[in-house]
C-alpha cells in the first residue's frame, strides 16, 4: 500500500482509511473487520459492543462544553463491494486493498477501492480517536453486510442506541445532502434443464463481452452504461434465430448491486453456417459497439473458436430463457413524479449463470415507491415464469421517506452555505441507504446522509477525490460543533 496515502490531508481521515483498507472486508465475510473494529474501540478505552448480528457499536462521551447537545449516532457500513479487473490477480478474502494516487484521486490498483463506505468508517474512527474535536455524546454504529442484503441494519434491535440524530456517511457527491433513498428487492429466477449431446458437425465458440464500465446499479442506473448480460443475450438470441446456435454455458455478471461488466458464453454452431455466423456476429458486434460508443468506448465483443463442450442446453429451455431475458426489463423503469431528475424505479439484471443443467438469473429491483417496486418485480416474475422458471423475491428492504422539515437538515444546509458560499443540493438517491431500515426500530431519530465525492463505486474504477475529502472533513467538523441543544 502506498505510504503516500497516509500523508494526504486530512491525515486523521486518510490514516484511518489506510488502516481499515489493510483488513479484508467482503460482504458476508466481515469477521476480520469486526474483530479489527472491536479492538480499535477497546484500545481507546471506550464502551464497545457487538450485537447479535455482528454490528459494532462504540460509545464516546461528549467533549467538554458539549454535554448539553443532543446525542448523535454516526453510522457507516464495514463491508465493501469486491470487484476486480479480469487481468488483476487479487484475493479479497486475504489481501488488503492496494491503493494508488492518480492526480486528485485515490484508486484501487485494479480493484474496487472500498471508499464506499470505508471513508465514512474512517471518518468515525478519526472522531473517536481524536482528543481535540468537539462533539456531543457520540454513538458510532458500524453495520455489516450493507452491500448484499443490509442484514446488519435489519438485525439491529431497538433500544441499543440512545442518539436522537443519525449522521449516515454513505453518499457520494460532496455538494449534496440526502434525505431519502430507494428500497429494493432481489428477484431470482431458477430452473433446471436436460443436457443434450452436442450435435454432430458443429464448431464451438467462446463468446466474450467485456470492457464495460459497470458501476453502481442504483446511483448509475440512469447513465446509459451497457449491461453485459443484456448484450450477451442479444448476441445469443441473434445466433439462435439465424443459425440455430446452441448454448453450452453462460457466466455473466457478478454482484447484484453492480452493473455487469463482463459475460462469457460457450456455444456451438453448425459447420455449414461457420462463415455466415462469423460475418453476422461481427456485424452485430459492430452495431452494438456503435450504439454504445459514447458511454462504452472500451467495449470488447469477440467470438473465438474453442474445443467442443461436453453438452448443450435443452433446446426448448434455451429458447424460453433467451426470450425471457430479452423481455425482462433492465435499467430505468420510471422517473419520480415528486422530485426532479430522480429515478423512482429500476432493475439491474445482475447475474446470469447457465451450467450443468441449471439456470440462475439474479436481479436487483429498486424503488422509492413500494408499490412501484412490486409492480416491476412482478413484471420480471411474469417474464421468467413464462420460460418455466421458479421465481423468488427475497431481501426486501424499505426506502427512506424524505422529511424536508428535518431539524438536522436545516443545520447542514446553513453550515454548508456558510462554509462554501453556495447552497447544497437537497436530494433523495436511487440507492439503498440504511436509514429507512434503521428508522423502523428508531422511528423518532432525525436522519441525514452526506459524504465525500466518490466515482465509479462498485467497479474497479472506483475512486475518491482528495480535494473533496478535505472539503467533506471540514464540513463534518463544523456539523459536530453545531449539533442542536437538547
Amino acid at each position: 500500500m502506498s505510504t503516500e496515502i497516509r500523508n494526504l490531508e486530512p491525515k486523521p481521515l486518510w490514516n484511518k482509511f489506510a488502516d481499515l483498507n489493510s483488513v479484508p472486508r467482503p460482504s458476508k465475510k466481515e469477521a476480520k473487520v469486526i474483530a479489527f473494529m472491536m479492538e480499535f474501540g477497546e484500545k481507546l478505552g471506550l464502551e464497545t459492543l457487538k450485537d447479535k448480528v455482528g454490528n459494532v457499536i462504540i460509545k464516546k462521551p461528549a467533549t467538554a462544553g458539549m454535554e448539553d447537545r443532543k446525542a448523535i449516532v454516526m453510522q457507516s457500513h464495514l463491508d465493501m463491494v469486491c470487484q476486480k479487473n479480469a487481468d488483476t490477480d487479487f484475493d479479497f478474502d486475504t489481501q488488503g486493498i492496494d491503493m494508488i494516487i492518480d492526480g486528485d484521486w485515490v484508486k484501487g490498483n485494479g480493484t474496487t477501492l472500498g471508499a464506499d463506505n470505508g471513508l465514512g468508517v474512517a471518518t468515525i474512527m478519526a472522531v473517536l480517536e481524536s482528543t481535540d474535536i468537539p462533539h456531543p455524546a457520540l454513538e458510532a454504529l458500524f453495520t455489516i453486510d450493507e452491500e448484499t442484503g443490509m442484514t446488519g441494519a435489519i438485525g439491529l434491535e431497538g433500544g441499543l442506541l440512545d442518539g436522537e440524530i443519525l449522521l449516515n456517511l454513505d453518499t457520494e457527491e460532496d455538494d449534496e445532502i440526502d434525505i431519502g433513498c430507494a428500497g429494493g428487492v432481489d428477484v431470482t429466477a431458477r430452473r433446471t434443464y436436460e443436457e443434450e449431446e452436442v450435435p454432430e458437425g458443429t464448431v464451438a465458440y467462446r463468446i466474450t463481452v467485456k470492457g464495460l464500465q459497470g458501476g453502481h446499479s442504483g446511483m448509475e442506473i440512469h447513465c446509459g452504461f451497457g449491461n453485459a448480460n443484456k448484450i450477451m443475450n442479444r448476441l445469443l438470441f441473434d445466433g439462435f434465430e439465424n443459425f440455430g446456435l446452441r448454448i453450452s454455458e453462460i457466466n455473466g455478471g457478478g454482484l447484484r448491486n453492480a452493473i455487469p461488466r463482463e459475460s462469457f458464453a460457450t456455444v456451438v454452431v453448425d459447420k455449414v453456417h461457420h462463415d455466415a455466423f462469423a460475418l453476422e456476429f461481427n456485424q452485430l458486434a459492430h452495431e452494438i459497439k456503435k450504439e454504445l460508443k459514447v458511454k462504452e468506448p472500451n467495449l470488447v465483443i469477440t467470438a473465438e473458436s474453442v474445443e467442443a463442450p461436453e453438452a448443450v442446453m435443452e433446446l426448448g429451455v434455451q429458447e424460453g430463457i433467451t426470450r425471457a431475458l430479452y423481455a425482462a426489463h433492465n435499467g430505468v423503469y420510471r422517473m419520480s413524479a415528486s422530485m426532479d431528475d430522480l429515478v423512482e424505479t429500476s432493475n439491474n439484471i445482475a447475474r446470469v449463470v447457465v451450467k450443468d443443467g441449471k439456470v440462475k438469473i439474479s436481479c436487483l429491483t429498486r424503488s422509492s415507491v413500494e408499490s412501484s417496486k412490486l409492480d416491476l418485480a412482478n413484471a420480471l416474475r411474469a417474464s421468467f415464469e413464462l420460460a418455466g422458471c421458479e421465481v423468488e423475491f427475497s431481501g426486501s428492504y424499505p426506502g427512506w421517506t424524505p422529511n424536508v422539515n428535518s431539524p438536522i437538515l436545516k443545520v447542514l444546509e446553513t453550515k454548508y452555505e456558510e462554509l462554501f458560499d453556495e447552497k447544497p443540493g437537497v436530494v433523495a438517491c436511487h440507492a439503498g441507504l440504511e436509514c429507512g431500515i434503521l428508522g423502523q426500530n428508531y422511528p423518532d431519530m432525525d436522519m441525514i446522509s452526506f459524504g465525500p465525492t466518490i466515482k465509479g463505486a462498485h467497479s474497479p474504477d472506483e475512486r475518491a477525490s482528495i480535494s473533496s475529502a478535505q472539503k467533506y472533513w471540514k464540513f463534518v467538523l463544523e456539523i459536530l460543533k453545531n449539533i442542536p441543544k437538547k
